[in-house]
């Protein structure tokens, strides 16, 4: 590293010539990498091993020339990447900023802003507030509304949550719900477990055949836990699932949480912003109506990561929930006028956001943006349009906004299907060539691509179709069974655990269990319990928050589903699998159903933490169960 001329100066301190010099080093490395996007491989992927090779050393005592510096990132850490702004990057939700928005974070980065409060930033904090006014004039929400940006849609949504909580109750109360769609982001289960809420406070409910959010399911739970004392605290809906980018039924899901007194928070961290749009605004009617909203700008905005926004349509609620005034910061607390970004979320020190959104959207204007996003759903609607006429490609789901699922068709059970197709993904990712990712979609694997890049063609769009048409079959891989003695019992694979009594060989009976080792029965037969019920006795009861998997030793069961009965079972057969699945942060469904004895019944039942750790280590055992999952699920959101 070049010596400051000043042998007096900051040892951490250079010259003006010297910072300008690196400077246009680092801008031409990142306009040089932005240019060959679309000539380089969309991902290369490196083993811990490798990495450790390239880049493990001690700290260095003395500096190093900046130049060798960058070679050293340009050829050991920038290429081992998903490129998530490569034009063939469909996987996930895909990332593509402008040149603005770098040049924003630059600015922001250089200048060190610190954007807590008014008076330590008052320039970037009015920026803020008018990029906010923005996103609330194109979300409908009143002047009133207040906003802050933050990391992403994770902490978005945590933000909108714990202020609901505290706007609607202050201390946590194991009498509050939270309600979800089984389509709901991953974050929101994380929220509800840094939140507070136990495992049966927040309530997973079936989507219908579109992937939404059902209004009159949603009722029926709210209904049944008032019952008890229950009450509901926030209804979260989706604009633009993750999954496959469906969007709730908003003014419904909006009446009825008004209707029993719950805050509407929309997670519209991928969707939101395709308001902007003629097409987006119809599809997110009644996002106006939402008490709280998620947006990422680092989406459909294309803001480099990392760009976040959570708006709530009372803006005062906002502050009420963060506002915080230790001693220590009294010099540089605001008053009524001023805003002080600290107290309107989860962040004390943060950077100023804000540069790179304004920037970008001054740089372009917004119907440039328009255009862009127009541009994505005209794309991912030709993708649909043509896997609907392949004869080698199947749609999975209807396309909402600019995500398309899919598979393609292969002979075989549907474990093959869903092997092959896993099997397909692999080998494209592993080309570089082009990325897309996966989903589960009523228990089938999906090939999902997300269409969002602004640089992305239809050439892109068609050659990825085109790959998955053409490329060769993949070998179908053999499962090993479990072999089984003269007697239809299993036959350990490893180690043997005795059965202790007759309870273990009527497990032993039970055609779920059959892939299992004696080990692992043996660990089923300790976790779990026996449990005799007489005739005419609830089982379980529809909107109840019980977990265990029932496996039905001996007698009949009777299954109903709103007082309609589906289905009678008896013995070697099992229920409440649905329950006792893992959805997220250990929430899972409500009972869908109520099972009441019909006879005399014999169950077993075994903790949902077991079944989990048992089908992740058991893959038969998954299948199985996800098998089952497919039928029920689809009959409950039938009935």
């Amino acid at each position: 590293m070049d010596e400051p001329l000043n042998p007096d100066a900051s040892p951490l301190e250079l010259d003006t010539e010297t910072m300008r010099r690196l400077g246009y080093s680092v801008v031409d490395l990142l306009v040089d990498r932005a240019a060959s996007a679309a000539d380089m491989p969309a991902v290369v992927r490196a083993s811990r091993a490798d990495m450790e090779r390239r880049l493990r050393e001690p700290p260095p005592a003395a500096g190093q020339p900046f130049d060798q510096l960058l070679s050293r990132l340009t050829e050991d850490v920038l290429p081992f990447a998903l490129r998530f702004d490569h034009p063939r990057h469909f996987g996930y939700i895909p990332s593509c900023g402008t040149w603005p928005g770098v040049l924003g974070d630059f600015i922001a980065a250089g200048c060190n802003f610190n954007a807590i409060f008014w008076a330590t930033s008052a320039g970037v904090a009015q920026l803020e507030l008018v990029v906010l006014d923005w996103f609330k004039e194109w979300f409908g929400y009143p002047p009133q509304a207040a906003g802050v940006l933050v990391s992403g849609g994770s902490a978005a949504n945590i933000t909108a949550l714990a202020c609901a909580r505290e706007a609607r109750l202050g201390a946590m109360s194991d009498r509050m719900m939270i309600y979800v769609s089984d389509q709901a982001h991953s974050s929101v289960a994380r929220a509800a477990r840094l939140l507070g809420f136990q495992p049966d406070q927040v309530r997973v409910l079936p989507a219908d055949e579109e992937f939404r959010l059902r209004p009159d399911v949603l009722a029926q739970a709210i209904t049944a836990d008032k019952r008890v004392g229950r009450e509901p605290l926030a209804v979260v809906a989706a604009a633009g699932t993750t999954n496959t980018g469906a969007v709730d039924p908003l003014p419904e899901l909006a009446a009825l949480a008004a209707e029993h007194g719950a805050w509407l928070h929309v997670d519209g961290a991928y969707g939101g912003v395709s308001v902007l749009t003629e097409r987006g605004r119809a599809a997110l009617t009644g996002i106006d109506l939402a008490d709280s909203l998620t947006v990422d700008p680092h989406k459909w905005l294309y803001q480099p990561y990392e760009c976040g926004c959570v708006l709530v349509r009372d803006g005062a609620k906002l502050r009420s929930a963060f506002q915080i005034s230790p001693t220590y910061l009294k010099d540089v607390a605001g008053g009524d006028v001023e805003v002080d970004f600290a107290d309107q979320g989860l962040q004390l020190s943060r950077t100023a956001r804000a540069v790179k959104l304004w920037l970008s959207l001054k740089t372009f204007g917004v119907d440039a943006f328009r255009r862009a996003i127009d541009r994505a759903l005209d794309l991912a609607s030709e993708a649909e349009d043509r896997i609907r006429a392949s004869a080698q490609l199947e749609l999975l789901a209807p396309r909402t906004l600019g995500i398309v699922c899919f598979r393609r068709r292969f002979d075989g059970s549907p474990d093959q299907v869903d092997q092959l197709n896993r099997q397909l993904t692999a080998d494209l990712v592993a080309s570089g060539h082009a990325v897309v990712s996966s989903t589960m979609l009523r228990g089938r694997y999906a090939n999902r691509m997300c269409v969002l890049n602004h640089t992305t063609t239809r050439d892109d769009v068609m050659g990825v179709l085109d790959w998955f048409e053409r490329a060769p079959h993949p070998p179908v891989l053999r499962v090993d069974e479990p072999q089984w003695d003269e007697r239809g019992r299993i036959t350990p694979r490893h180690g043997w655990l005795a059965p202790p009594d007759e309870l273990a060989e009527a497990l032993e009976a039970v055609p779920l269990l059959r892939p299992l080792d004696a080990e692992q029965l043996a660990r089923v037969l300790a976790d779990g319990r026996r449990r005799d019920v007489s005739p005419g006795q609830t089982i379980v009861a529809q909107w109840e928050d019980s977990r265990e998997l029932y496996l039905i030793l001996g007698g009949r069961v009777d299954v109903q589903i709103d007082g309609r009965n589906v289905r009678t079972m008896g013995r070697g057969e099992f229920f409440g699998e649905l329950a006792a699945l893992d959805w997220g942060a250990s929430y899972g469904y409500p009972r869908l159903a109520t099972v009441t004895a019909q006879t005399q019944v014999h169950l077993f039942a075994l903790p949902a933490s077991t079944l989990n750790e048992l089908m992740r280590d058991v893959p038969a055992l998954d299948q199985e169960i996800r098998r089952v999952v497919r039928s029920r699920l689809y009959n409950a959101v039938q009935a």
